[in-house]
C-alpha cells in the first residue's frame, strides 16, 4: 500500500501567488494510471476564480484554469509535469485546451494518450515534453466544418496484447444535441497511434441506434462497422440501449434505457470488456433508476452484466459515480460509489462489498476510484486531501477488505492539502 500527495508545480504557486489559505481556488484529480516498470501518471486541474481579478493584467490577481499532469517514478518522486489548458504568463499558447472529463492511457510504445469529450486525443512523449500528434474534435451543436477538426477517441483503455478499447462520439442522434459519445470500438493488437497515423476502430457496440438526424457528414473515416465507416443504419446490432432494455424488462419505462447514458469503458481482458450505462437523468431523485455494467464481447455480444446491484441500496447516481475501472491481466473488475466500494469476477459475480455505511470503510465516501495499474493495485484519489492511494489487490478476493480497511489507517499531516513540488520538471504544452 502506498500513499503519496497530488502535487502542483511550485512555479504556478509562486506566478500567480497563490495561498493555499485564501479562497476562490480549486483543485481536482480527474484520473491515473500506471506502467508495468511502476511510474505513475496522475492527471489532475487546478483553477482560481475570483470577481474582482476580471480583466487584471497581474498574474498575481488573474484568474487562471491549467490541467497538469504529472509523472511519478515507481518510489512515489515527481520526475515530470506537463502544463496545459492555458498559457503560463509570458509564455505561448497551449496547445491542448482544458477539458473536463479527461482521461489517460499509456499505450503500448509507451507514449501517453489524454483523451476527452467529444472526441479529442493527444500523444505525448513517455517524459511529458513533447506532443507528439492532435487528434482534435470540438464541441458545437452540429459537426463542426472546421479544417482542424479530425478526432480519435473521447477515451481509450489499452489491453494486455495491446488492443485499444475507445469510446467514440456521434453527431446527429435522435434526441440529442451536438456530439454524443455512443460507439464502443477496438483497434487490432499492437496497432498504435502516431504523427500521421491514426489506427483503424472496428466498432463493436452502439449505444443508440436513432440515427435518422444524421447526414453523409457525419462519419468518421477511421472509425468502421463492416468495412465502411459508421453511419445511420451501418452499426452494431441492436444497440445497447435495446439489449439491455430486453435484459432488464424495461422497454417503455420511464426508469429505462431510453436516452441513456454511456461512460468510459474498461476491459476486463482481450476480449471482454464492461461498458457503464446509465438511464435519463431527472430533476427529481434518480434513485432506483435504471443502470448497467454490460458485459460486451468483441464480437458486440451482451454478455450480461456486473451482478449483485440494488437499484437504490447500490446506486451509482447518488453523487453520479458510474466509473468502472477493470485489472484485464486478472479478469476482474471494480466500482465505488457513495455506497460501497464492489468486486467482481470476469462471469459478473459480485465477490466483495465493502459498505460505506460500516466504520472501517467510511473513510471510502472521499475517494474516487480512478484506476486498476497492470500490478493489481486499485487507484484512489482523495477529493479533499489530493492524495492518491495505491491499494495491492490480493488474489483472493474475498481478502480485499482487509486490505482496503488497512490502507485507510494511512494518514498524512494536511497543508492545506494542495502540496507544491519543485523537485519535477515542468514542460509548458
Amino acid at each position: 500500500m502506498t500513499l503519496l500527495p497530488i502535487t502542483v508545480p511550485a512555479v504556478l504557486l509562486d506566478v500567480h501567488h497563490l495561498d493555499p489559505e485564501a479562497g476562490g481556488w480549486g483543485f481536482r484529480v480527474d484520473h491515473a494510471v500506471a506502467t508495468a516498470a511502476g511510474d505513475t501518471y496522475v492527471l489532475s486541474g487546478l483553477r482560481r476564480y475570483r470577481t474582482h481579478a476580471a480583466g487584471s493584467a497581474d498574474p498575481a490577481e488573474q484568474d487562471f484554469g491549467y490541467q497538469l499532469i504529472t509523472r511519478h517514478d515507481a518510489s512515489g518522486q515527481p520526475t515530470a509535469t506537463a502544463v496545459f489548458g492555458q498559457a503560463l504568463p509570458g509564455g505561448s499558447p497551449s496547445v491542448i485546451p482544458e477539458r473536463d472529463g479527461a482521461s489517460l492511457a499509456v499505450l503500448p510504445d509507451g507514449s501517453v494518450a489524454v483523451s476527452s469529450r467529444p472526441g479529442s486525443t493527444h500523444l505525448l512523449s513517455p517524459d511529458l515534453d513533447e506532443v507528439l500528434a492532435s487528434w482534435p474534435m470540438s464541441w458545437g451543436w452540429k459537426k463542426e466544418q472546421d479544417a482542424g477538426d479530425n478526432p480519435f477517441a473521447a477515451s481509450i483503455a489499452v489491453t494486455p496484447a495491446g488492443r485499444l478499447l475507445c469510446m467514440t462520439s456521434e453527431y446527429g442522434l435522435s434526441n440529442w444535441a451536438g456530439a454524443h459519445p455512443n460507439i464502443v470500438a477496438v483497434s487490432e493488437p499492437g496497432t498504435v497511434p502516431g504523427p500521421g497515423h491514426k489506427p483503424v476502430l472496428r466498432a463493436i457496440a452502439t449505444l443508440d441506434a436513432r440515427t435518422e438526424g444524421q447526414s453523409d457528414g457525419d462519419s468518421y473515416a477511421h472509425v468502421r462497422y463492416d468495412d465502411a465507416p459508421v453511419r445511420g443504419g451501418n452499426r452494431p446490432s441492436p444497440s445497447l440501449t435495446e439489449a439491455l432494455s430486453e435484459l432488464t424488462g424495461t422497454s417503455g419505462s420511464l426508469h429505462g434505457y431510453l436516452d441513456s447514458t454511456m461512460t468510459r469503458p474498461a476491459a476486463l481482458g482481450d476480449d471482454l470488456f464492461v461498458v457503464p450505462v446509465f438511464g435519463k437523468t431527472y430533476r427529481s431523485t434518480n434513485l432506483g433508476q435504471e443502470f448497467s455494467f454490460a458485459l460486451v464481447d468483441d464480437r458486440g455480444v451482451l454478455r450480461g452484466r456486473l451482478g449483485g446491484l440494488h437499484l437504490r441500496e447500490d446506486s451509482p447516481f447518488t453523487g453520479f459515480d458510474f466509473t468502472v475501472v477493470a485489472d484485464p491481466y486478472r479478469a476482474r473488475a471494480f466500482h465505488l460509489n457513495r455506497y460501497g466500494l464492489y468486486a467482481w469476477s470476469a462471469d459478473g459475480v459480485l465477490c466483495s462489498r465493502m459498505p460505506t455505511a460500516e466504520k472501517p470503510f467510511k473513510p471510502l465516501v472521499h475517494f474516487a476510484l480512478l484506476e486498476c495499474t497492470p500490478a493489481g493495485e486499485l487507484l484512489l484519489a482523495h477529493r479533499k486531501q489530493h492524495l492518491l492511494l495505491r491499494v495491492p489487490v490480493p488474489q483472493d478476493l474475498d481478502d480485499l477488505a482487509v486490505a482496503v480497511e488497512a490502507a485507510l489507517k494511512k494518514q498524512y499531516a494536511p497543508v492545506s492539502w494542495l502540496w507544491s513540488d519543485s523537485a519535477a520538471t515542468v514542460n509548458p504544452l
